[in-house]
């Protein structure tokens, strides 16, 4: 599961780093990324990429409430070309979600609180996210009717699989990650399933650094740089099942 993720960088570098358009408005920098906030997602659109924002929590076209996205923040790789709140999103709208790292909690032996680890790359480079996105707008009363009035909002979801060595000390999953010379074929409305199935895959084992962090990141009201100051090594963490 990937549940808190940091977006730290202004949305100029973002879209130099990825080739794409910018955005037209701004997020404000947040080391507390929390489910239903906007986050920044790379789409393809006419040949080219744009950085776009949408609510974190895949909201199916189908779905009576936006409330269901909370529960949708992740996509399990092995069900995701299954699974009706996805499956459409999978085989057609696909996107990029950038962050600056994220976190998980582990188990510690003799405590009842988990401990957070910041988990980045150490060499300072973007942390690519597999994601799907999704369109929705509100229903009427009557719960079934299509609010044809009402604003399309856009949500987004990140995909998960089985945790490579390094992520394993800690954790049983771990977002699929994405690499440059893939973003292409991710992004592509072409694209084999077979192939994208091929992508559904740990990252390298020394891609990843694992810090350990304040527990003060518990609180999805701290947004603040302290959340990702390593804290003394914890001995004892245990993969969280």
């Amino acid at each position: 599961m990937c549940g808190r993720f940091v977006s730290a960088s202004p949305p100029d570098e973002l879209a130099k780093y990825f080739g794409a358009q910018e955005p037209e408005g701004e997020l404000e920098p947040s080391f507390n990324v929390a489910p239903t906030n906007e986050v920044y997602v790379v789409r393809a659109k006419e040949g080219s990429r744009r950085l776009d924002m949408l609510r974190w929590g895949l909201v199916p076209f189908w779905a009576k409430d936006l409330k269901i996205g909370s529960k949708m923040i992740n996509a399990r790789a092995e069900t995701v070309a299954e699974k009706p709140a996805f499956r459409k999103a999978f085989e057609r709208r696909r996107c990029l979600i950038p962050a600056d790292g994220f976190y998980e909690w582990a188990k510690v032996p003799g405590q009842k609180a988990k401990q957070p680890y910041f988990i980045h790359r150490p060499d300072g480079e973007p942390i690519v996210f597999a994601g799907m996105w999704e369109r929705w707008k509100p229903r009427l009363e009557d719960g079934k009717t299509v609010d044809e009035s009402a604003e399309v909002i856009e949500t987004c979801t990140i995909l998960t699989c089985s945790p490579n060595e390094t992520m394993a000390a800690i954790h049983n999953r771990m977002p699929v990650l994405l690499a440059p010379p893939v973003w292409d074929d991710w992004l592509s409305e072409e694209t084999e399933m077979d192939y994208l199935d091929s992508l559904l895959a740990p990252a390298p084992d020394d891609l990843l650094e694992l810090v350990p962090v304040s527990t003060e990141v518990n609180n999805v009201r701290n947004k603040g740089e302290q959340l990702i100051e390593p804290i003394e090594s914890v001995d004892g963490a245990t993969t969280d099942e």
